[in-house]
């Protein structure tokens, strides 16, 4: 997504602020839920909205003039006084509750003026007093959710979503690399193995003198203090709260520093054992000989690893899940890559939730580089959306006109089902046989038990229209838990019926996650990374998907939008008949099979 976002994620959660204020204040339902709409409309747009004049803000959906002068007024004095006024009347307890899932604003509100709560720590004790079981809209189950929530928002803790220290620690590495005398310069740590949350973000630079680059780095825009400050590690925390350290070293030592910075803990432990095996000491200076202290290698970790008999291991693998003993095997997998996605099989347009048209999100697609691509806006389950066979039919249409268009893109018109907590999907057989492609995910009844919600997810993936199972966890991280099913089982039925399993792009959700994958890959499963985009700029999150799928040691092979188009196409076929003449006597078998 690049640094131009910026802008429109800055408005976007002003205006979803100012939303929540006027929520806490009793403001008009109306009002609020059209700066909620503006907000997301501004998040999702494509272009810069700073470039923007008030007359060219005010033509995107839900921005009228009241949110257009609001923005134009945040672009030219950095704040909004109205939000500025209202912020004033609320404790910033107060809008710390609205943070905490499953309270949101409304029931904050309520809290503040009934029982003059303005923290999450007072109302931690309210509930363990039982004084809010007397209020309209809290009952026993409320509070257990309510503690659910605080005890997710601990453990997000101070920690980011990928895609924010990600973007932060890119514009970080641009500004440094321009300092004169900076050799090299990249971000090491949890983010270099893209785990899915970061505590603090850790820059690495190499250069003779450290002086500038502390300098540069203690000055940039993003910093709110300067934690501490040295010749070999500078600390700073940005406005958004994350802690980002700088560390400088000579040139020569860079090798050993970055696999030193980049970790895991775990890893370095069982790397270093091997070290000592072969007389040598590991640190982050370089690989020295334990006897006579004599430096043998540290400028790039090739050459450390490779001292150690070992040839270099891929960041996302270095958790101590086995991968120094594949490493010293020659076992290690080739992991998939960025480069190697040719598609993207799961995105929204504005017919349903995403903010982008069908037009803008192919030419985003085509400009991308992909061979192939598919739309999948929701089908009629999610009430929300107000979909019909005719608008997913007049969408179709449009998508055969727009293939002539880019002849180069394979475009593929498929729909993202829900399914029904008995396993059924939107919409029957018949009508499903016509899309290109079908995701099924879970949007609703998350708290079914185990077998109910297990035996759900293998009806989805028995029914032979379902290709992908979309978010198979449907986990939205510091946020929602995973569902309770039998994952195992699960994988079984992927295995058995030739359905690929997600993994979800979307920083929030990452899902499957990585430990997930490392296990459903011993069934031999499938897999399909996906963006899930809701507007143009998101098709960019495949990055975080990829990441996710290294970690759990993908290769190629294991992503069906790796494949070349024809062995894509036959595996999408599914449990669908290639000629009419078996088909009767395959459909029986086929329903045996999928009542079973």
């Amino acid at each position: 997504m690049g640094v131009m976002a910026r802008p429109n994620d800055e408005v976007e959660a002003l205006l979803q602020e100012y939303a929540d204020l006027l929520s806490i204040t009793g403001g008009d339902a109306f009002k609020v839920r059209a700066y909620e709409r503006a907000a997301r409309a501004i998040g999702g747009h494509h272009e810069d909205v700073s470039a923007l004049d008030a007359q060219a803000l005010r033509a995107l959906p839900g921005v009228g003039r009241s949110v257009a002068e609001k923005v134009a007024e945040f672009f030219r004095t950095g704040r909004v006084q109205a939000i500025e006024d209202v912020r004033a009347r609320i404790p910033a307890g107060v809008r710390q509750l609205t943070a905490v899932p499953t309270l949101g604003p409304k029931k904050a509100a309520v809290l503040y003026h009934d029982l003059g709560i303005s923290s999450v720590e007072e109302m931690v004790a309210a509930i363990h007093d039982e004084r809010l079981r007397d209020l309209k809209g809290f009952g026993p189950k409320t509070e257990e959710n309510i503690l659910h929530g605080v005890e997710l928002l601990q453990q997000a803790g101070d920690r980011a979503l990928l895609d924010v220290a990600w973007e932060l620690a890119a514009e970080i590495v641009d500004e440094l690399s321009a300092v004169t005398g900076c050799l090299r310069c990249t971000h090491a740590g949890s983010l270099r193995r893209f785990r899915e949350t970061i505590g603090d973000i850790d820059i690495l630079a190499a250069a003779e003198d450290s002086g500038p680059l502390m300098e540069r780095f203690s000055r940039l825009s993003i910093v709110d203090e300067v934690v501490a400050a040295g010749e070999k590690k500078t600390s700073v925390r940005t406005s958004k709260g994350l802690q980002v350290d700088l560390r400088v070293v000579p040139p020569q030592a860079w090798g050993a520093a970055l696999q030193y910075f980049t970790g895991s803990k775990a890893h370095n432990i069982r790397v270093r054992e091997m070290a000592v095996h072969a007389g040598l000491k590991l640190s982050e200076y370089g690989l020295f000989d334990a006897d006579t202290g004599e430096l043998v290698v540290s400028e790039t970790e090739e050459k450390v690893y490779q001292r150690l008999g070992l040839p270099w291991i891929a960041p996302p693998l270095r958790e101590d899940r086995g991968e120094v003993e594949a490493a010293a095997r020659g076992g290690l997998p080739e992991l998939v890559t960025e480069r190697d996605i040719r598609g993207d099989l799961h995105t929204h347009t504005d017919l349903t939730d995403g903010v982008s048209s069908l037009e803008d999100m192919v030419r985003a697609a085509a400009g991308r580089g992909h061979a192939y691509y598919a739309i999948t806006d929701h089908a009629p389950d999610m009430a929300m959306q107000r979909m019909s066979e005719e608008k997913i039919l007049a969408q179709r249409a449009r998508v055969r006109e727009l293939a002539d268009e880019y002849p180069r893109l394979r475009l593929l018109h498929g729909t993202e089902l829900n399914i029904a907590p008995d396993g059924e999907v939107d919409w029957p057989a018949e009508f499903l046989a016509g899309f290109d492609l079908c995701v099924a995910s879970v949007h609703s009844h998350f708290t079914q038990s185990g077998p109910e919600m297990t035996r759900r997810l293998v009806r989805a993936c028995e029914n032979p229209c379902v290709n992908i199972i979309g978010h198979p966890t449907t986990r939205l991280i510091g946020r929602r838990p995973a569902v309770d099913a039998d994952l195992g089982e699960v994988f079984r039925a992927c295995a058995r019926t030739g359905t690929a399993l997600e993994i979800n792009s979307a920083p929030d959700r990452l899902d499957l996650r990585d430990e997930d994958i490392l296990h459903a890959k011993r069934y031999g499963v499938r897999f399909a990374i996906n963006s899930d985009a809701h507007a143009t700029q998101q098709l960019g999150l495949l990055r975080y998907g990829v990441g996710t799928a290294q970690r759990g040691w993908l290769t190629r092979d294991d992503v069906i939008n790796t494949w070349p188009w024809a062995k894509l196409r036959a595996f999408l076929r599914k449990g669908r008949e290639r000629d009419s003449a078996s088909k009767h006597s395959k459909h029986s078998k086929r329903g045996a099979a999928g009542r079973g």
